[in-house]
């Protein structure tokens, strides 16, 4: 087993006490962050798919934790769910888009057996 298991992460950073309905600016300084990681990463409505060697991507939130309190948020509160697997290889940068790609093949075949 590796000694770093590679992990598929999903976190949504809440940045509390701003005084500002949005916090989009936050998340954009959290989103520079992961840029300068080496890591795959995608942002959606509600949260960041990150992914990666499981220290580097706790690296990587802790990091955004550390920006957005540099940005001036008093308190910064973070949701994480995070996957890892050893009964097969997972191609690095590939685990959440497989995850998803496979649903989409199911949904397909099942569209296709209807028609």
């Amino acid at each position: 087993m590796p000694s770093d298991l590679y992990a598929v992460a999903d976190f949504c950073l809440i940045p509390i006490g701003t005084g500002e309905s949005s916090v989009a600016e936050y998340i954009a300084e959290c989103q520079r962050v992961l840029e300068k990681s080496a890591l795959t990463f995608k942002m959606h409505g509600y949260g960041t798919n990150l992914e990666g060697p499981w220290s580097e991507v706790s690296q990587a939130i802790h990091d955004c934790h550390t920006a957005v309190h540099a940005k001036g948020a008093p308190r910064v509160a973070t949701d994480i769910r995070i996957g890892t697997r050893v009964d097969r290889d997972t191609p690095e940068g590939d685990g959440n888009d497989h995850k998803v790609k496979r649903v989409e093949e199911i949904l397909a075949r099942d569209r296709a057996s209807v028609s």
